[in-house]
């Protein structure tokens, strides 16, 4: 029995030979010629006004919190359903985490709880778009022109995904990118910060390279570069740009690869919901999702600790996904929550996310349904005799 795993990392082929050249080329720091080719396709597709490569989406993020001047006991609306970063970013800089719940179609944070949790401290809204599926972006942004919010997209899962036709990233002041081998284009660590407010445009670059002014020094705007703010090191090594620029090119590709995998497992599971077994994904209208992910809900009298062992027996890496932060540790320390999150502890735990890989075949995915769907009819054929 062959091992299907959770993850493969995808390589386009022309990662080594770009690395080659970053090599020869004799700059490995950041900056270089692939950091440039990246921002600029990261700019011509998204329509952002200044993209900027991080080693990370943590560090985009961080970036994030630091430009739009997070302040100690500054509140921040954000989903409770999301990884750790999007909160750590924030709790740096001494703000509070607000806790909303989240929709129960998309799993991405309720547009219509965040008015009732703005408080006279709240500074920013921060939408996840779970899986490559965006939020409900046009209300959410009237909220923060009503009351003077700035909005930080987290679309760390989110790269060739739109709403309304506008790349996700794209729309609120900042947005912020993951390339996480984890992810559908990648460079093992790294991340980019969409800056789409022009404003803040000269301070990302000061902030990003340690808070000077080098990047003007290098397009010879300036004579010397001097410390001119705060800021740390957020730039990745061209060595990283190198490989990401090989993914970037073949994005629409991949995209397409794993939209056409994701497709193939709705069909399959269609049965499955049917029978009232597991609940598959939901895509609003004018939602472009990538096919970041694959992962079914549950029906409520399911164990999915059984499912998981059925799964781990059978060779096949299926896994949950975050633990809800209004429920750790440091969320209950840092964070607080603004009404009940129902929805959000309910779904975390009924939520298994299949394999999904852009070189995943159709009888590979046909063994993962199998084996999905064998184990949660015999369970509900034991809850029915008992």
């Amino acid at each position: 029995m062959t091992y299907i795993p959770f993850n493969k990392p995808h390589a386009t082929g022309n990662e080594r030979g770009y690395i080659d050249q970053a090599i020869a080329h004799r700059q490995l720091s950041g900056d270089g010629p692939f950091t440039k080719r990246c921002h600029q396709w990261i700019e011509s597709k998204t329509g952002c006004a200044k993209a900027l490569l991080t080693h990370s989406c943590t560090a985009a993020l961080e970036l994030a919190a630091l430009l739009v001047d997070i302040e100690p006991g500054d509140e921040v609306i954000m989903p409770s359903y999301t990884f750790v970063s999007t909160a750590n970013a924030f709790v740096l800089r001494g703000a509070v985490p607000v806790f909303v719940d989240i929709r129960a179609d998309t799993l991405n944070l309720d547009e219509r709880l965040i008015e009732a949790a703005v408080s006279p401290r709240t500074r920013a809204i921060v939408p996840v778009h779970y899986a490559g599926v965006a939020c409900e972006m046009d209300s959410i942004a009237a909220i923060a022109k009503r009351h003077d919010l700035r909005i930080v997209e987290d679309a760390a899962q989110g790269v060739m995904a739109s709403y309304k036709g506008r790349a996700l990233g794209s729309i609120g002041d900042l947005g912020t990118f993951s390339f996480h081998e984890t992810k559908n284009i990648i460079s093992g660590e790294g991340g980019s910060l969409l800056v789409n407010d022009r404003n803040l445009v000269q301070r990302a670059e000061i902030l990003r390279e340690k808070g000077t002014n080098r990047s003007r020094f290098i397009r010879g705007e300036v004579d010397k570069y001097t410390w001119e703010d705060v800021g740390s090191s957020f730039l990745p090594s061209e060595l990283a740009a190198a490989f990401l620029m090989a993914q970037l090119e073949q994005a629409r590709e991949i995209t397409q690869g794993r939209l056409a995998i994701w497709d193939r497992y709705h069909d399959l599971l269609a049965p499955l919901e049917q029978a009232g077994l597991i609940r598959r994904p939901v895509v609003p209208d004018g939602c472009e999702h990538n096919a970041h992910m694959y992962y079914v809900i549950l029906a409520p009298e399911f164990d999915r600790q059984h499912l998981f062992s059925e799964f781990k027996n059978q060779q096949i890496g299926a896994v949950f996904h975050y633990i809800p932060l209004h429920s750790s540790p440091a969320g209950t320390r840092f964070g607080r929550t603004h009404g009940e999150l129902p929805l959000t502890t309910s779904l975390s735990q009924r939520l298994v996310r299949l394999p999904m890989w852009t070189s995943l075949d159709e009888t590979q995915q046909q063994r993962v349904v199998e084996v999905l769907g064998r184990h949660l009819r015999g369970q509900s054929r034991d809850a029915a005799s008992r």
